[in-house]
């Protein structure tokens, strides 16, 4: 799970980590308030979205930047207003963007160096990696291409854990020295500790900077936390519900549905993240692109699956509705029932495929049979998925 950037600075707050003082406002007139409330200018005021690229990126309104830099609380509500309600679309966006409803208004300190700091998890060795470099501000994945020998890694052993002295030399390696050497050390410690208490999978600090009077502070964080975790955070799991930024997740979130939007035109119903996967390579195999990646689990039951028929019909783009089940703690009749209800009552326009195999699998079929709904069957997985592929392209 992603955090907006206004709340990893939270929850690096309570850890201690340097952050300028700063708040989130949803209305421009508030923007001008957190900025009159601050001691300093000059303000930055920071579109929230989970994307990178902000500072490049532009509004559709043809605003541009999602980060700016103002002088004066008018000046800073002027920016807000111009953001909020807007879309911003950036590299990472793609060109549909991203509603902007919140702003971050921070002080903006003096910069004078921009460092890179990070902690993540190296699937390959099993353990996490603190990575630190002198070089930030910009992509790391372009220095680390251009500049190899600028990326410093420290690997934690689990049971041994993350030292001290290992944080001071991260930091030495940086072109740290002086007072600002021990500032980083702690700094570093105090991130790593987060990153374990609060189960976190990324803990990204891009700008790390050092600011006036030789001080060091978090420009910029990006924090990714472990969804399976989240029973041990309940002050966390809140924030699930803001950081959902897709009305059809939001929804499937609801329900206890997995779900992610796609950009293709054949909506999916599976259970089972593996199938879910099996079953977008099979659609590609024959010319077919996946609307979603919607996943009903184990043990959905007849209301989820008829809330799950629900979010793929409202999507605009879905041409086709593929429903793939492998009965096995679910039962294929159970999932028969949902599809009939939920097809007898939002009485789609577009063409259902439905593929049936496992437990109670003739009784499932038997129950699409004798409904009389418009819902086209079929044993073989390919079949299912060349009857897919047609029926979407009969409604273009």
């Amino acid at each position: 799970m992603n955090l907006f950037e206004y709340q990893a600075r939270g929850l690096l707050g309570r850890y201690g980590l340097p952050i300028p003082p700063g708040d989130v406002a949803t209305r421009p007139e508030e923007a001008r308030q957190i900025a009159e409330g601050l001691s300093k200018g000059p303000f930055v005021v920071k579109a929230q979205i989970l994307a990178g690229g902000r500072g490049k990126g532009h509004f559709r309104s043809g605003f541009a930047g999602g980060v700016h830099l103002c002088s004066y609380p008018a000046e800073v509500e002027e920016v807000a207003r111009a953001m909020l309600g807007g879309v911003l679309v950036t590299a990472q966006t793609g060109p549909e963007g991203r509603p902007v409803n919140k702003v971050l208004v921070a002080e903006a300190p003096q910069i004078s160096r921009e460092l890179y700091l990070a902690i993540l998890i190296d699937r390959g060795r099993r353990r996490s990696v603190v990575v630190g470099s002198a070089q930030g501000g910009v992509d790391i994945e372009e220095v680390a291409r251009e500049s190899p020998g600028e990326i410093h890694r420290i690997w934690v052993d689990p049971q041994v854990g993350f030292w001290p002295y290992q944080a001071r030399t991260l930091a030495a390696c940086m072109g740290l020295c002086g007072s600002l050497l021990p500032q980083t050390a702690d700094l570093i410690v105090r991130l790593y500790r987060f990153f374990c208490e609060c189960d976190a999978s990324l803990a990204e600090i891009n700008p790390l900077a050092v600011i006036e009077n030789e001080k060091i502070a978090v420009i910029d964080a990006k924090i990714g936390l472990d969804e399976n975790a989240l029973f041990r955070h309940p002050e966390v799991a809140t924030y699930r519900n803001e950081v959902v930024e897709d009305g059809r997740e939001a929804e499937a979130l609801k329900a206890g549905l997995n779900y992610v939007g796609l950009s293709g035109e054949i909506g999916c119903m599976v259970n089972g993240a593996g199938l879910a996967m099996a079953t977008m390579d099979i659609l590609h195999r024959y010319g077919g692109e996946p609307a979603n990646f919607l996943d009903v689990g184990g043990g959905a039951d007849q209301n989820q699956v008829t809330k799950a028929f629900g979010i793929l019909m409202a999507d605009p783009k879905v041409r086709a509705i593929f429903v793939h089940i492998f009965g096995g703690i679910m039962r294929c009749d159970v999932i028969a029932r949902g599809i009939v209800e939920a097809v007898t009552h939002t009485k789609p326009k577009v063409p259902i495929v439905v593929r049936l195999q496992g437990t109670n699998f003739e009784e499932g079929k038997a129950i699409l049979h004798q409904s009389g709904l418009p819902i086209r069957t079929a044993d073989d997985l390919a079949d299912a998925a060349q009857k897919a592929v047609a029926a979407a392209a009969e409604t273009r």
